[in-house]
């Protein structure tokens, strides 16, 4: 009996997540999906080469980068139209910070079948390392090169409520941890780097630590830099005591404070004590 992952896979386009580092990262799904498709457009064929080569795969692979064109995604789509054709990044997960959503785009005005494949994708193993609030994130690709578009990038995302998250080459880290000191001080920062292979690191503090450190270790590999969300200040004590007074009005001092502690993160013991002193 033909399991369904034997099948003979049908015309269309298939995202193909690849391991962002160790090779073992690579599923199973996604190695029989490359094993069953006609071509595999990639970033560089020298990397997906390698990738293949591990799998023991000789693919028809077909250049598609930053510099593809709409001929390019032409001649994508007419293959495509009559055979399945595999789309992978370098490492991770495909049209994550790169042109993929151009073709799945066309793809789909086209009417041609899109499939994804889950997998590995370099900001969620970061952001799970991290010890960030991970809740509520926002992913906001590369940050600027230049230090002024940086600074207004940094400045125009600080009040999101969420963690940010941002890939960052090596040589710029330190340029863009002194950037996040000056526009977002107070906050928690993360730097993740080699995820997943030997030398894999997370490390965390403030930005000046970490530049600090960095500037004296300086990285290597692919970054994902992480800040935290923005602290929410305290209330001041008039604005404790009107909270406070509002509860009272319709509920017992233990809890009023249990509310108000809930509310603003303040002590509940030293609120109860106010209510009473309120009531």
């Amino acid at each position: 009996m033909v399991s369904r992952m034997e099948q003979e896979l049908s015309p269309g386009l298939y995202i193909v997540a690849t391991p962002i580092g160790n090779l073992g990262d690579i599923t199973l799904r996604a190695i029989e999906v490359l094993r069953g498709v006609a071509a595999v457009a990639c970033e560089d064929t020298r990397v997906t080469g390698k990738l293949l080569n591990h799998l023991g795969l000789k693919k028809r692979m077909i250049r598609y980068d930053d510099h593809a064109g709409e001929a390019d995604r032409e001649k994508l789509l007419a293959l495509m139209a009559d055979e399945p054709v595999a789309l992978v990044s370098d490492a991770g997960t495909p049209l994550i910070s790169d042109p993929g959503f151009r073709l799945v785009r066309a793809a789909r005005e086209a009417g041609i079948p899109v499939t994804s494949l889950p997998g590995a994708s370099a900001a969620i193993v970061a952001l799970t390392l991290s010890g960030l609030p991970n809740d509520r994130f926002l992913f906001a690709g590369f940050l600027p090169a230049k230090d002024k578009a940086r600074r207004d990038v940094l400045a125009e995302l600080g009040d999101v409520p969420a963690t940010l998250v941002f890939y960052e080459t090596a040589p710029r880290l330190c340029d863009a941890l002194e950037a996040i000191g000056e526009t977002l001080p107070g906050r928690e920062v993360a730097v993740s780097r080699e995820l997943t292979k030997k030398f894999e690191e997370c490390r965390t503090g403030s930005a000046d630590e970490l530049a600090a450190h960095f500037a004296e270790r300086p990285a290597k590999g692919e970054i994902v830099l992480m800040i935290g969300p923005p602290v929410a200040s305290q209330p001041s004590e008039a604005d404790a005591d009107a909270l406070l007074r509002a509860e009272l009005a319709r509920a017992k001092p233990s809890q009023a404070a249990a509310r108000v502690a809930k509310l603003t993160g303040l002590d509940r013991k030293a609120l109860y004590a106010r209510a009473l002193e309120l009531r």
